[in-house]
């Protein structure tokens, strides 16, 4: 049940890529063998484009959103740096690591970067966001949904709140992709992020969308591929897997998404009627479905999530364990929750593959582990 780490590849996205093991040809040259290989990355292109409402090149291979998300930042860095009358970039305190350690970065070296706050249930307060806007806004860059807590953003309405004062809007739409309806027309945003991994889909390689007319720089030098702006050779069986994994993920979308929360609600039912004293954190009502964060008062969550371990059970805590130091995660700090109630937070994260027999089996472990674990803690509930 970490299906936001990362999800296991799909039967079919598999076949796909054995199938086309022998597909080793360069895709940037210009003989049969090359040409092979540039059509199934062609083909590729395509589903990823019909998966988020766009034109097939809109789409611009990575190796990840990651790398796609410090693409666009450093394309802003570069406009800045090129003399552009905007020189500020806008985004949240709840972003992905990527975002978050990069904008550290880069407010190191002098570049103007604000972050609008999120209220209790995670979710970016409007009122600020509009507060930040202005003149000199480059780039405002909003998470469609959060990776912790699964809290879905307001998208559209801060697009639209940056596009009246003439910034551009980058998404991370990670998490939601293959979860939620992800329509970049809709959403009106100028630059979009996803990774295969997400949906079912072959690690190391993603997707940056970025719509026509939007200011593109090079982000790899080297060659030609994809039109200038990211060199190197084509990586054929990630790019066709991404491809497969974006067509079956389009394809059962309502599916997928009416069995996850079916899921969470079933969990989050269970739990809350098992175990006293429990705060569920996160937007209940603009939530991704399959994603469910409990915290546990008393109760630190590296023990439940080891004793989970040792019961088979595979979840994600709220905080990370660095030099020695426990910190709480910044997600859940910044929409307000209490210290304590971060350390003893765990991500429940549900796929394609868990059932209902997986979730009643967690709701029946999980209770005398929190009785275990509170027992031995110093604090009481």
């Amino acid at each position: 049940m970490d299906n936001n780490a990362t999800t296991p590849m799909a039967d079919e996205v598999r076949a796909v890529m054995e199938d086309n093991l022998a597909l080793y040809g360069n895709a940037s040259s210009m003989h049969a063998l090359g040409r092979n290989a540039y059509s199934g990355i062609d083909w590729a292109r395509g589903m990823c484009a019909r998966l988020i409402g766009c034109d097939d090149d809109e789409i611009y291979f990575t190796s990840g959103a990651s790398e796609s998300n410090n693409t666009v930042f450093n394309i802003a860095r570069d406009l800045i740096d090129g003399g552009s009358g905007r020189n500020r970039i806008v985004t949240t305190t709840i972003e992905h690591p990527s975002i978050i350690e990069l904008v550290k970065y880069l407010r190191g070296r002098g570049y103007r970067i604000d972050e609008a706050a999120v209220d209790a249930s995670g979710r970016v307060k409007l009122d600020d966001m509009k507060s930040l806007m202005g003149p000199d806004v480059l780039l405002v860059s909003v998470m469609t949904g959060n990776n912790e807590t699964g809290t879905i953003q307001p998208v559209k309405e801060i697009a639209a709140m940056a596009h009246e004062c003439g910034a551009l809007v980058h998404t991370d739409a990670t998490q939601a992709i293959g979860k939620i309806p992800v329509d970049v027309d809709d959403l009106d945003v100028d630059y979009l992020s996803m990774s295969a991994h997400k949906f079912y889909g072959p690690k190391g390689v993603g997707a940056l969308y970025a719509r026509r007319g939007a200011p593109m720089l090079p982000f790899v030098h080297g060659g030609h591929q994809e039109k200038g702006f990211r060199a190197g050779t084509y990586n054929n069986l990630g790019i066709i897997g991404m491809g497969e994994a974006a067509r079956i993920a389009a394809r059962d979308l309502e599916k997928e998404h009416d069995h996850l929360w079916s899921l969470r609600e079933r969990l989050r039912e269970g739990i809350v009627s098992s175990i006293p004293d429990v705060v569920v954190n996160g937007c209940q009502e603009h939530c991704l479905p399959g994603t469910l964060n409990v915290s546990f008062p008393c109760a630190e969550g590296e023990s439940i999530l080891l004793y989970l371990d040792m019961e088979g059970i595979e979840v994600s805590t709220g905080s990370a364990c660095a030099t020695g130091s426990l910190e709480p995660s910044y997600v859940l700090l910044a929409g307000g929750l209490d210290v304590e109630l971060a350390h003893g937070s765990i991500r429940f994260s549900l796929g394609r593959y868990n059932s209902q027999d997986d979730v009643d089996y967690v709701i029946r472990k999980l209770a005398p582990i929190i009785a275990r674990v509170r027992a031995l803690s110093t604090r009481k509930v």
